[in-house]
């Protein structure tokens, strides 16, 4: 409520880096970028990116596994969804295959056949003081 809109994906923070597969292409094989992509095709293949956006859109399809800071899915994916920023899934969206997130939406509607896991910053193990006067 009072963070309204933070966190969320946005296309136009990647003007001039933004990718497209348009509707009635078929990309076969991995794909690794910097910025955002479209899908409005179907991609066979991974997609990868460490510091960016995925958007399959209502008619795009993905069969093979996604990575990526930020997912929005209005389509469907086929295989694990790694967004370890913020994931969206639309009205349409279908994946099936496990979800891992740090945040998620999720509109009335979306379809999920596998697990949902957030991801959570590991906690540090005890660590204990080399000695009981360093703990005082």
């Amino acid at each position: 409520m009072w963070n309204k809109g933070k966190g969320k994906a946005d296309m136009q923070r990647f003007t001039g880096k933004t990718s497209l597969i348009a509707a009635g292409a078929v990309f076969r094989g991995d794909l690794e970028f910097q910025g955002a992509v479209q899908i409005d095709g179907k991609v066979l293949g991974d997609i990868l990116t460490e510091q960016g956006l995925v958007r399959v859109s209502a008619e795009g399809q993905v069969e093979g596994e996604v990575r990526a800071p930020q997912v929005v899915i209005d389509g469907e994916i086929i295989g694990d969804v790694y967004a370890s920023q913020h994931v969206e899934l639309g009205a349409k969206a279908r994946v099936r295959g496990n979800l891992y997130y740090g945040l998620m939406e999720m509109a009335m509607g979306a379809q999920v056949e596998g697990g949902l896991r957030p991801i959570r910053e590991q906690d540090r193990p005890l660590e204990l003081p080399e000695s009981l006067d360093d703990a005082q």
